[in-house]
């Protein structure tokens, strides 16, 4: 199963906060981006955790705000995501903060690799 969240977090330095947050996290996990796009994989073991699979980070700079997408392998890691991302995008943008985060939860999707359950 892959448990998936959204939010699109208005603010005018959305490229600015996406590149901080990037390498801020490049220290310890696997980051890529650029300007405008950005991701983040977070093991399945990362602190000590034992989630069934990675998840990961996604994001988008737009003129008025910084589009996020989480997708995790349990509910409680995409919890835990949801609050880390948060206030670590809240960290960079202090002058600001708190930004809003409106997390969109989407419907449970089966993975690919997953057999079918009758």
């Amino acid at each position: 199963m892959t448990f998936t969240s959204s939010a699109r977090v208005p603010t005018g330095k959305a490229s600015r906060y996406l590149q901080q947050l990037c390498k801020h996290w490049s220290r310890n996990l696997a980051v890529e981006f650029t300007e405008q796009k950005g991701g983040v994989i977070f093991p399945r073991n990362a602190r000590g955790a034992d989630w069934p699979g990675d998840a990961t980070l996604l994001m988008q700079a737009h003129d008025d705000g910084l589009e996020c997408r989480l997708e995790a392998s349990a509910a409680g890691q995409l919890e835990a995501l949801k609050g880390a991302v948060a206030r670590h995008i809240d960290r960079f943008a202090f002058r600001e903060a708190p930004l809003t985060f409106n997390w969109q939860d989407m419907p449970n999707t089966r993975d690919q690799s997953e057999p079918a359950r009758p």
